[in-house]
């Protein structure tokens, strides 16, 4: 298994309860085959660039370790949902 940071930024009107039911979404995807090491949550920050006619966003750093196939399955469910603006993994 590798090591993972996952860096995923949402609209800034998203409410808690939604952020967590996302964050326990994602913790279930990684833990199907991964661990997850570390959740740190930055709360709202500007966005170096306009997206989407929004200038904020919540970010959230996920430190992991898992296989490749949750990496795909991270970044389909990341693509579909319409509250993330941005997402990067990256490998450490």
């Amino acid at each position: 298994m590798n090591k993972y940071e996952l860096v995923y930024i949402l609209k800034p009107s998203v409410e808690e309860e939604k952020r967590t039911q996302l964050l326990e979404r994602l913790r279930g995807i990684i833990e199907t085959e991964g661990a997850i090491e570390n959740v740190d949550e930055w709360g709202n920050r500007r966005l170096a660039y306009e997206i989407d006619k929004v200038n904020e966003g919540y970010y959230v750093l996920v430190n992991f370790s898992s296989g490749t196939e949750v990496i795909k399955e991270l970044n389909r469910n990341l693509k579909i949902i319409d509250d993330v603006l941005r997402h990067l993994i990256v490998r450490v």
